[in-house]
């Protein structure tokens, strides 16, 4: 899935099926070639966490995605001995008799993928880091998450520290930090230190920080596809797109082609009150 002619890129999911299926008839209405890729938080939140697997499951090479905080926290259930704070929306994956495919599907997708001009992470990328970067560090997840250890890595995965990158972290920090990165960034400072406290919109930055993605970037001539932050809403810049347009929420669930950057949309029922 590396020629950009067919490939749709879909912002966050959340166990939405029903939007997903309804976009997806409306991409391949189109194109019938049309493959999808994912960016991120497949699961949890919506109603149809299992369908929404099995559904990119089933559709073989025509599906793909990155891996998102939602997803992590999944494959921390159902590996890691991670507590939910609700897992009433993952219980159907959990119990599912084809819960092992599911879940090793899940374990074998990317953090990051360069599609042409085009970078995919689900949360952000930090201002130091170049495209090569971006894509070696996610490797070095990838590896551990899909080799004998990934249990031992889900264990430990979660934590803020460190909130700063340096090419010296080892072991566990330096998994953690990567995988903070690119499934939980919003707010960072130009040197890269990263807040993870605030989830709101650009109104209300903390204090000393800005989204990642107005500082000088080294990924500036890429084109960054994200999702992660539905208080944005749909953001479509120069080299930006950010794609969750809070479909759990009742906002939209919003897909661009690659070849041209047409965008789809299709409305969606609001699974989620925000407070």
């Amino acid at each position: 899935m590396h020629d950009n002619q067919h490939i749709y890129v879909v912002g966050d999911v959340q166990g939405c099926c029903d939007p997903l299926d309804s976009l997806h008839a409306q991409i391949l209405a189109q194109d019938p070639q049309a493959q999808l890729f994912i960016a991120g938080d497949l699961v949890n939140r919506g109603p149809q966490s299992l369908q929404t697997l099995r559904k990119l499951v089933a559709m073989g090479d025509r599906a793909n995605s990155v891996l998102g905080n939602h997803d992590l926290n999944l494959l921390a259930i159902a590996y890691g001995n991670h507590r939910p704070h609700h897992d009433g929306y993952l219980r159907p994956i959990l119990d599912a008799p084809d819960r092992e495919e599911l879940l090793d599907w899940l374990r074998h997708r990317p953090l990051a993928v360069q599609i042409e001009q085009y970078l995919i992470v689900h949360a952000g990328v930090l201002p130091d880091w170049s495209s090569a970067q971006t894509l070696d560090y996610a490797q070095e997840v990838e590896q551990v998450l899909q080799g004998p250890q990934f249990v031992d890595f889900l264990r430990a995965m979660y934590g803020n520290q460190p909130d700063s990158w340096s090419a010296e972290l080892t072991g566990m920090d330096r998994l953690r930090c990567i995988v903070n990165v690119l499934t939980r960034l919003r707010f960072c400072t130009p040197a890269g230190k990263m807040e993870f406290d605030s989830k709101e919109g650009l109104n209300k930055t903390p204090p000393g920080f800005a989204p990642w993605f107005t500082h000088p970037r080294q990924t500036e001539a890429q084109t960054v596809i994200f999702g992660h932050w539905s208080a944005l809403g749909l953001l479509r810049e120069q080299n930006i797109v950010g794609l969750d347009s809070g479909c759990v929420w009742g906002g939209q669930l919003s897909a661009i082609r690659l070849s041209d950057q047409q965008l789809f949309q299709v409305s969606c029922q609001q699974y989620q009150k925000i407070n």
